[in-house]
Formats: structure tokens, C-alpha cells, sequence
């Protein structure tokens, strides 16, 4: 035992009598290892309390078999469930899921895939964060593959997974233009984001195209307090939209909260609403809301495709956007 009286792989290998490289051995996936020597080996670690050290054994093998994962909030429910995805389709793939949180500013995301890559992680998932591209050759240099989730960059080399946004902007314009509505009010996410841009982006040339023009515009930052905040000034007018295009599913929640909570607007009525992503929430009959399905299942699955590549020294094949659909409900 260390003087620390922390069980080593010394230990283990006295109390198995064997050397200490067969522990090292019978503890290193693929490794080459008789059965009666592994046996021994567990039973003696199992006996002595003994876990292997994964990170230094990832000094060592230069593999950590850990994968990185930045997210910037949780409290947007399409993330839970895109990290329940991703972690057991990476448990599949043999690796372990590091979560860190970061906000959306440049310094904080340089801190934070600082602290990733002091891990050794074997590869890096940026989830609606943004990176720089000295951030991202850093990451290269240090052989550390980089997939963006839901955003991109526009930079060369760049790995991003995401759903065809613009499209999904489009769909709600024309939708709301089949119902009939006329004043069309959108309220934004994060302006810094590329799915912010694209969906407003679509959303308007939906409308262009049908002869129509924005009517009023609030910005939510994709967080439910301030896209409630968001729609009360929008509906504090003598002349309100008859129709509203949310970024996500999120604030959509808390736009409606407020609309029939607090203003006694009756949706789909007097107001249709339109939301971005489908979380399970959106189908629930509380809110029943209208709105673009992001497959986060065939997203999670490419991002897995394109890490793998990487990680396996193959160059990750460029992904198209990936297709959305308009899934109708009451709220519109």
C-alpha cells in the first residue's frame, strides 16, 4: 500500500503474485492476458478495494477513451435529451461522456475547452456554444478531433451537425400564411447563433415570398424569462401579431404561459404560435404547440459517425444539413 494508503497496482500485483505490467494488462481494453491471470488479478483488486487510474493510464496510451462535451444550457429540454443520446451511443462506442457547462462568451468557451483538453479527451462535441478558430486549430494540433452540435462556424475544416434551419423558418412562414394570418411577429433566440440566424432567415423569405413583411420582432435569447419578457412587450400594442414564429420550443412555452396566463389571449384564436425543435413537452396537451421537429436522434448519430472518423485517423466526410418537419397541433 502507498504510504498514502491508497491501493496500487503494486499492490495488486503482490497480493496476485504476478507483475505489476500483467495488472496493467488485464485493466487495459484489447490487451493480451491469460484467463487464470485475469482472474487472479480481479480477485485480488476486488479484495484490496483497487480501481485502475483511467487518466493516467491515458498519459500512457495517449487514449482516454473519454469523449468532451461543452453545452452552454440545460434547461432547454431538447439538451437532456440529446446528451441521453449521445452518451449511451457513445457507451456503445466504448467511451465515457465529460460534461462541462460554458455561457456563450469567447472567454468562457477558451476556458473551458482549456480545462477539456488538460483531460485527454479522445475527441470534443461543442453543443450550441461557439468556437474560435485559433481554439479550433489548437484543438487540431493537440490531435483532438472537434464536432460542432446545432451550430456552425462557417470556417474551414469545420465539423458541425445541424438541421436544415432555414428550411424549418420557411415552414412556419408558409404555414402561417395557409391559416391566414397576416401579422406575423417572430421572437429570437441568441443572435450570435447560426440556428437563430437561419431560422429567422427562412422565416423570412417564407414571407417575402407571400408578399409579406415581418410585423413585429422581440429577441427571448433562448432563455423562458426573457422570452416571456419578449412577448409582453410584443403584445403591448393596440395592434398585436396574429401569429408568432419562436426560435425553440422553450420559449414558445413561455410566450403561451404569458399570452393565456397573464394577457387572456386564446391560442390558436386570436394568436397561432409556432415553435423549433419538438421536445417531448411541445406534445403535451398543456401546451399542445405547433412546431419544427429537429431529429435529434439522426443528429446524434451523425455527430457520432463524424467523431469516430476522426478519432480513427479517417477524414469525416462534410454533412449536409439535416432534414426538418413540421409536426401541427393545436397551438397553430
Amino acid at each position: 500500500m502507498s504510504p498514502q494508503g491508497k491501493i496500487t497496482s503494486l499492490d495488486v500485483a503482490k497480493r496476485a503474485g504476478v507483475s505489476r505490467s500483467a495488472v496493467s494488462r488485464v485493466f487495459t481494453p484489447g490487451a493480451s492476458v491469460s484467463e487464470r491471470t485475469a482472474t487472479k488479478v480481479r480477485e485480488a483488486a476486488d479484495a484490496l478495494g483497487y480501481r485502475p487510474n483511467v487518466l493516467a493510464r491515458a498519459m500512457l496510451t495517449g487514449k482516454s477513451k473519454i469523449i468532451g462535451l461543452v453545452v452552454a444550457y440545460l434547461d432547454n429540454h431538447f439538451y437532456p435529451t440529446m446528451l441521453e443520446l449521445l452518451s449511451d451511443a457513445l457507451e456503445r462506442e466504448g467511451y465515457h461522456v465529460l460534461v462541462f457547462m460554458a455561457s456563450h462568451t469567447a472567454n468562457d468557451i477558451e476556458d473551458v475547452v482549456s480545462q477539456i483538453l488538460d483531460y485527454q479527451v479522445d475527441g470534443l462535441v461543442l453543443a450550441s456554444v461557439a468556437l474560435s478558430s485559433d481554439l479550433a486549430d489548437r484543438c487540431r494540433a493537440s490531435g483532438v478531433p472537434v464536432v460542432l452540435f446545432n451550430r456552425k462556424l462557417e470556417t474551414q475544416n469545420e465539423l458541425a451537425i445541424v438541421s436544415d434551419n432555414h428550411a424549418g423558418g420557411r415552414l412556419a412562414a408558409e404555414h402561417f400564411v395557409q391559416l391566414g394570418r397576416t401579422r406575423i411577429g417572430h421572437i429570437a433566440g441568441w443572435e450570435g447563433a447560426s440556428t437563430q440566424r437561419d431560422r429567422e432567415a427562412g422565416l423570412m423569405e417564407g414571407l417575402r415570398t407571400a408578399g409579406l413583411g415581418l410585423f413585429a420582432r422581440e429577441v427571448g435569447d433562448f432563455r423562458l424569462n426573457r422570452a416571456q419578457d419578449a412577448t409582453r412587450r410584443m403584445f403591448d400594442a393596440d395592434a398585436r401579431p396574429d401569429a408568432v414564429f419562436v426560435a425553440n420550443d422553450y420559449m414558445a412555452f413561455g410566450a403561451m404561459d404569458v399570452l393565456r396566463g397573464e394577457l387572456g389571449i386564446s391560442i390558436p384564436e386570436d394568436v397561432a404560435v409556432i415553435g423549433f425543435d419538438d421536445v417531448p413537452a411541445a406534445g403535451w396537451p398543456a401546451y399542445g404547440l405547433t412546431t419544427i421537429r429537429q431529429d435529434a436522434a439522426a443528429m446524434v448519430t451523425a455527430t457520432i459517425t463524424a467523431l469516430m472518423s476522426e478519432i480513427h485517423g479517417e477524414a469525416a466526410k462534410e454533412q449536409a444539413p439535416l432534414p426538418v418537419t413540421l409536426i401541427k397541433r393545436t397551438s397553430a
